[in-house]
């Protein structure tokens, strides 16, 4: 028994030195590549190699967060109510909006969801339109109408107006939306209507509504990837914001005393972001992720009036924490280093590195399509992938002009 006790304690041993010595070996090859590098390439090559591959290694954090969207499942949640809730979906109505009665209410009362509550919240003078719009009820019996008189002394905001709304709602569960907005199928409610059951925050997604050129290839671009950052975030347990035009939560988290309805209470924005960071969390919020569920809306102008939007909206990023900040301006920064490092080695570097910088570009950008492709697929966008390479390049600066914007007051925020 002790003799192959001994043999045991002898292989050991002999496994152990065979470790090290390869250990060694690895050691004085590195060392060897290392110094032939510094010789080959001096300080000015190992700086850029460093910084390239460092920074390169940051950009694939930053596009594998896509994955989270695209595997997100909400029946991983733990269910907390049945399903077959009814739902109150509110919308503000801000002026005479005869569009909207004619081509786009009727899509809501088409939803294949019977236990929909539509409440509409007509902020305006016109007492004719308020009564046509009441009349509307003979047809659409589940139509509620609030109105809201508009006096240019005592502006209405949006959240006002939502509140108002909620208020003339009966349901538990509520849907917010605009009057700019299409649903992309009759399951839209009937889909978000689910997420309740697992959820007191739910999230949808909602996207520019998709027309010829360029510039709406790039509107759109840019909305699928600030929406993939937030989506992302909420799939990770930490929700800040969602859309605008698809976005729910219970009327008890809204009258929670430790709540008490909407925050920021001077300014005209801040609902869908700025009030979810206080309410929403890991445990409340699910995430309604389906092309069905997503619900486009209006483009009203050219790209001038969405950056206005952009920048209108965007004055309540000045509240958002550090750590929600830097989520999104780190892949910026990462960005533009990583870029300025690729070229300065494609333009200024020997062959070698010219070769490794072209595969690490091929690899980012070869992953950054299959991240891409898998999230479009999973929010039903078309026709952008191709364009997506052109945004990657110039949206750095584009966002760093709209920075610049935001760092103006804007009045039209400000009560």
């Amino acid at each position: 028994m002790g003799g192959f006790a001994g043999i045991l304690r002898g292989e050991k041993i002999e496994s152990r030195v065979l470790q090290i010595c390869i250990y060694c070996i690895t050691f004085a090859v590195t060392m060897q590549w290392f110094e032939n590098f510094l010789a080959t390439y001096h300080t000015e090559g190992l700086v850029i190699a460093l910084v390239g591959v460092l920074f390169f290694l940051f950009q694939i954090g930053a596009v594998t967060r896509f994955s989270r969207v695209a595997a997100y499942r909400m029946g991983r949640r733990k269910p907390i109510r049945e399903e077959g809730q009814p739902v109150s979906l509110i919308i503000p109505m801000f002026g005479e909006d005869y569009t909207f009665i004619e081509d786009r209410l009727p899509l809501l009362f088409e939803q294949d969801y019977p236990l929909l509550e539509v409440v509409i919240v007509y902020v305006g003078q016109d007492s004719d339109f308020h009564e046509e719009l009441t009349r509307l009820r003979m047809h659409f019996p589940h139509l509620v109408v609030t109105r809201v008189h508009l006096d240019s002394r005592f502006p209405i905001s949006r959240k006002i107006a939502l509140n108002i709304g909620i208020k003339a709602a009966h349901n538990e569960c509520m849907i917010f939306s605009s009057t700019d907005t299409l649903p992309r199928s009759k399951r839209w409610i009937s889909l978000m209507a689910k997420g309740f059951t697992r959820g007191d925050v739910v999230l949808g997604y909602s996207a520019p509504e998709r027309k010829p050129g360029l510039v709406n290839r790039m509107v759109r671009t840019g909305n699928l990837f600030r929406s993939a950052a937030w989506l992302a975030r909420a799939a990770s347990g930490k929700p800040y914001r969602g859309s605008l035009h698809n976005f729910g939560f219970t009327r008890s988290l809204y009258f929670d005393p430790k709540v008490n309805g909407f925050n920021h209470l001077s300014m005209n924005i801040g609902e869908h972001d700025l009030f979810l960071q206080q309410v929403a969390t890991k445990q409340n919020t699910s995430i309604v992720l389906s092309p069905s569920a997503s619900v486009d809306r209006k483009l009203w102008s050219t790209l001038g009036w969405w950056i206005s939007q952009l920048r209108y909206f965007g004055a309540a990023s000045r509240f958002y924490s550090g750590k929600v900040k830097w989520h999104f301006v780190s892949e910026q920064f990462t960005r533009v280093i990583f870029f300025a490092t690729a070229m300065y080695a494609l333009i200024a570097m020997p062959v070698p590195f010219r070769w490794g910088a072209a595969a690490l570009l091929v690899v980012r950008y070869l992953l950054l399509q299959w991240q891409l492709y898998r999230l479009t697929r999973r929010l039903g966008e078309r026709g952008i992938l191709g364009s997506y390479l052109l945004y990657d390049l110039f949206s750095p600066l584009w966002n760093l002009l709209l920075g610049l914007l935001l760092l103006r007051k804007d009045e039209r925020v400000w009560r």
